[in-house]
């Protein structure tokens, strides 16, 4: 079993919780659960007939369930957040964290496959159920899907050099490890810039193989119906992918276009922002690596 102390300190945890503005009655929501440091830190400021529902799809986070009434763990993917609340008999709510990502505690197992400072085998899944793993991303993706995963989700300009050689590699031999993958793809990794471009080609896969921007972006507007008027949003995200998103829908309530406006030009927006952008100071990245990309941004349902 995996103990807590494999979990990593929680990313920004007081100017996350603050966010919340927590009322002690009130029923909040952790979607990205991990080590709980987050879900402790709400049940330390909820009072006695406060509820906290706490979400992870990983088994390994199961171990790290808190002992407290007011605290229910559901073993499931945040994009089904108004479904097993619903099945609690929750229908709102007065506010929503999540601390988007992989996990330290992912990242620092070498047989899960998502760092690139282990080899093991391709698999890149936060939750062992799901069927799609990187092993199936990289050996059996048509050549123009490949491209399309390295140039949306990495950002990658040479996506379609690095797609092509996957598919002329794998003809000969399955690529089967994260070092096999590092092999294949060794003369596009120039060694001033290998790390960077490594954690593009891990981060495609990775977003690919769990659905991490179609998981976002079901989740963002699920939180909006069951966010109760004044309830609060509190969301750090990694990369720019993430934080557009996000930034985005807290500003107009679409993921793209613009809102319609009226005969006076304005538009209605489901939400206000609070605060700017928070990001970690040095202290907190030099305690927590994982710390350096993450940006915070919250906001309040109208």
């Amino acid at each position: 079993m995996t103990t807590t102390m494999e979990y990593h300190n929680p990313v920004l945890l007081h100017p996350t919780v603050d966010g919340l503005n927590i009322k002690p009655d009130g029923v909040y929501v952790d979607v990205t659960f991990g080590g709980g440091g987050h879900s402790k830190e709400i049940l330390k400021r909820l009072g006695p007939n406060g509820k906290l529902f706490a979400f992870d799809q990983d088994e390994d986070a199961l171990a790290n369930a808190l002992p407290d009434e007011r605290f229910t763990l559901i073993n499931e993917n945040f994009r089904f957040i108004k479904r097993f609340l619903r099945f609690h008999g929750v229908k709102s709510v007065d506010g929503i964290l999540a601390d988007l990502g992989v996990s330290s505690h992912q990242f620092d197992v070498p047989e899960r496959g998502f760092s690139t400072r282990f080899d093991a085998e391709l698999d890149m899944r936060m939750s062992q159920k799901n069927d799609l793993n990187a092993y199936r991303v990289v050996n059996e993706y048509e050549e123009q899907d490949l491209r399309r995963v390295f140039f949306d989700y990495g950002e990658l300009k040479n996506a379609p050099v690095l797609a092509r050689t996957i598919v002329e590699a794998r003809e000969h031999l399955p690529i089967k490890t994260t070092d096999e993958l590092k092999d294949v793809l060794a003369k596009y990794l120039p060694e001033r810039v290998r790390n960077k471009i490594l954690a593009q080609i891990y981060q495609a896969i990775r977003i690919e193989v769990n659905q991490e921007m179609d998981v976002l972006k079901e989740f963002i507007e699920q939180s909006l119906e069951i966010l109760n008027p004044g309830g609060r949003f509190s969301v750090i995200s990694y990369h720019s992918l993430e934080d557009r998103l996000v930034k985005r829908f807290i500003k107009n309530g679409m993921f793209e276009g613009e809102p319609e406006r009226d005969f006076f030009g304005n538009f209605s927006v489901p939400f206000k922002t609070i605060g700017k952008l928070i990001v970690p100071d040095d202290a907190e990245i030099k305690i927590n690596n994982r710390a350096r990309s993450a940006k915070l941004r919250i906001a309040e349902k109208i």
